[in-house]
């Protein structure tokens, strides 16, 4: 047994000063005893919150998913766990149906073999039945409509799949959002072109989740004169969309969460990295995607961007980092920032049970962090698989 002493606790509610008890994988005390059979840490006041869950996460470490091997899973896991991750959906590319296939043996490999790093979920297959005006980095040669033949033999080809985005507005994405529902798999909004009737259908039909809210995604526009609104407007209207957000200061600028957060507000907003292989590497020149078909990008400044610099390539955040910044940039209260990067993202994802808060009976998943909020200790499932060097 492991019990974590004099910690300021984070809760969804408030912030409080007392001790954890692990015993294995799980919390099974959060209260002022202490227990004398236990090994003992003393965090003198620093903050402990709940392991973060990154829902939105393509790479890290200097590898990506779609490299195609167990060691680029492995080195991604082990890259965001210092950064407080304690669990990933790792998330696809478009690519060949065979990579995919190749992806989702590997996964169960990787799963087995992590030992050190943030434990891995699901896979979010971001793709392929994306917009072509709304692909963003996405490989245009592997975008598909969505065919029932085509999907059902992509989802029945593993139990791993957690969640696919796509854009409801494209020939078959209705009908697959509702079989995505009967199979228990979150059906996320992306890429996408959408006006406000395709929205209020896929709402209908089991669409719940906006996948990098803002990020190829359809805006307010005239037809015929008229205003018609898009997919971000219409996910503002709808309560019972979810957003995802990049909260890295590029992506969104502060303005902008500022919006975000006080429409939608914490319960309804997840902090995703969407981060790529140049996540929690030096800057410098780096490949989006795989290194067999990515391209070539620059990291400065905290993100990535294409060699002329005039567009973003893609996130190196981590979530850490996203939490600083909502309460940095964004003014928005620890707690609330917290929960936006633990217990809503699990909730979104149905892990609430078990995951997203520090209750007796959950996992052990938790983060040490110092007054200033940087990452000192990582504990997935009762293991530290992390520890700052001091």
């Amino acid at each position: 047994m492991l019990q974590l002493l004099n910690a300021n606790i984070v809760t969804p509610y408030q912030i409080r000063k007392t001790n954890i008890l692990i015993d294995g994988k799980k919390i099974v005390r959060v209260d002022d005893l202490v227990n004398e059979k236990a090994e003992h840490l003393d965090l003198n006041g620093k903050y402990i919150v709940p392991g973060f869950i990154d829902i939105h996460l393509h790479g890290g470490g200097g590898a990506d998913l779609m490299d195609g091997d167990v060691d680029s899973i492995l080195k991604i896991a082990d890259n965001h766990v210092k950064y407080g991750t304690t669990a990933f959906y790792p998330t696809t590319l478009t690519a060949k149906d065979e990579e995919l296939y190749r992806l989702f043996d590997n996964l169960k490999i990787a799963k087995q073999k992590n030992e050190n790093g943030s434990k891995i979920m699901g896979v979010h297959l971001e793709g392929p039945y994306l917009s072509v005006n709304q692909k963003g980095a996405q490989d245009e040669r592997f975008l598909k409509k969505a065919k029932v033949d085509h999907y059902k033999k992509i989802i029945n080809s593993s139990d791993d799949i957690a969640r696919i985005t796509a854009a409801p507005e494209i020939d078959g994405a209705l009908e697959l959002g509702a079989f995505l529902k009967t199979k228990g798999i979150i059906a996320s909004i992306g890429h996408t072109d959408a006006e406000y009737k395709d929205m209020l259908n896929a709402l209908e039909y089991g669409y719940d989740l906006l996948t990098h809210f803002y990020s190829g995604m359809s805006m307010l526009k005239r037809v015929n004169g008229k205003r018609v609104l898009g997919a971000v407007e219409s996910g503002y209207l709808f309560d019972e969309f979810n957003v995802e957000i990049i909260a890295d200061g590029y992506h969104l600028p502060p303005e902008l969460l500022k919006l975000i957060y006080k429409i939608k507000g914490s319960d309804h907003i997840a902090l995703v990295t969407d981060a790529m292989r140049g996540s929690g590497m030096p800057e410098g020149k780096s490949i989006l995607g795989s290194l067999e078909n990515g391209i070539e990008v620059i990291i400065e400044g905290g993100v990535a961007k294409m060699p002329d610099r005039q567009a973003f390539a893609g996130s190196v955040a981590t979530m850490d980092r996203l939490v600083r910044n909502m309460i940095n940039l964004a003014d928005v209260p620890l707690i609330e920032s917290v929960k936006m990067a633990t217990l809503t993202p699990a909730k979104i994802m149905g892990i609430d049970d078990r995951k997203g808060s520090i209750s007796p009976g959950k996992d052990a998943d938790l983060v040490v962090l110092s007054k200033d909020l940087e990452v000192e200790i990582t504990v997935v499932e009762g293991d530290i698989r992390y520890r700052k060097r001091q």
